[in-house]
């Protein structure tokens, strides 16, 4: 199998940690490189290579990233943060590799949760009703409030009692739905097929998933919603559907995100390998192999990355810095 090397965008986050430690168990002769805004982070000893880049939605960052690709030579960028995925999904063609990520218009329809809700709407598919905090008029028995754009699961307000600071560029209101939370993530091939899903429950802890198990018992409402997803837009490879499952068994989505979500390394342990799955089409133009998922659960641990003898972070960029995870 031929040496590949791919970019890995945001491995100062869980997401792209997750992402470079899920290429590695594949044993793909893979070389990895990352990218972030910070100098230095939790993920720099997990790659061979670090470039810090600006935010996503600035001017430079895409001439930034190309010219990461041109140096050092990448086959293959996975965003791992949604603005990334959208900015890269647009410019595709300025990149010069490889994207993993859905066409722009799909991806920038599910940034926007608005967007969402009116393009679910449009096409008959289940989603939380979500409107502008502007038209709020006390519509629904409760409430959340939420950023319109990104942020996974930070920033969110439990029926406030007042909504003049949230302007309508930045939230949006949706209908609190009660129940149990559940993340599924799901594969679709070039083939344009739902190659497979996992559906997680989950504890949150900063919005990011603490502890998870694997269940089925909402699978036949979700491969429903999936399938008709599938039918309205066109996805490329691994994305995020995030819902409640009510007390009677209807399931209603409220989130959608077009990447890679954060528990990749877990589920890659429980039958569902996304990442092998992006490297295999991706990089290899192999068929990605069949998911067989099994029950588990799952724990998220805190543990330290310790660099003897270092007086600074400035070192410290990849791999090559000495160091032991303890």
């Amino acid at each position: 199998m031929e040496t590949k090397t791919v970019l890995v965008t945001g491995i100062g986050g869980n997401v792209g940690q997750g992402i470079v430690r899920t290429i590695r168990a594949t044993g793909f002769p893979v070389r990895v490189v990352g990218c972030n805004v910070a100098a230095f982070s939790a993920g720099n000893h997990l790659v061979d290579a670090f470039h810090e880049v600006p935010y996503a939605e600035a001017p430079a960052y895409v001439a930034r990233i190309a010219a990461i690709v041109e140096q050092e030579r990448i086959d293959l960028v996975i965003p791992s943060t949604d603005y990334e995925l959208c900015e890269l999904a647009r410019h595709r063609s300025e990149v010069g590799c490889a994207v993993a990520a859905s066409p722009a218009s799909t991806a920038g329809i599910y940034l926007d949760k608005l967007a969402t809700f009116h393009h679910h709407a449009r096409h008959g598919i289940p989603f939380a009703r979500t409107i502008p905090p502007s038209e709020y008029r006390g519509q629904y028995a409760e409430c959340i409030v939420k950023p319109r754009t990104g942020r996974g699961s930070r920033g969110l307000h439990i029926n406030p009692a007042n909504f003049s600071g949230f302007s309508d560029e930045e939230y949006i209101v949706q209908e609190l739905q009660r129940g149990e939370e559940i993340t599924t993530a799901f594969y679709v091939n070039r083939q344009q097929q739902l190659h497979g899903f996992i559906t997680l429950v989950r504890s949150l802890e900063n919005g990011t998933t603490s502890s998870c198990r694997v269940v089925t018992h909402a699978d036949a409402a979700v491969r429903e919603i999936l399938d008709k997803m599938l039918i309205a837009g066109e996805f490329n490879g691994s994305a995020n559907l995030q819902s409640i499952v009510q007390t009677d068994g209807e399931v209603v989505p409220f989130e959608v995100n077009c990447r890679i979500s954060g528990t990749n390394s877990i589920r890659a342990n429980f039958g569902f390998t996304d990442v092998r799955y992006t490297l295999q089409e991706y990089l290899y133009g192999q068929m990605p192999d069949a998911p067989h998922i099994r029950p588990g659960v799952a724990v998220r641990v805190l543990l330290d990355v310790i660099y003897p003898d270092q007086t600074s972070f400035d070192n410290l960029a990849d791999n090559s810095a000495p160091h032991f995870v303890f």
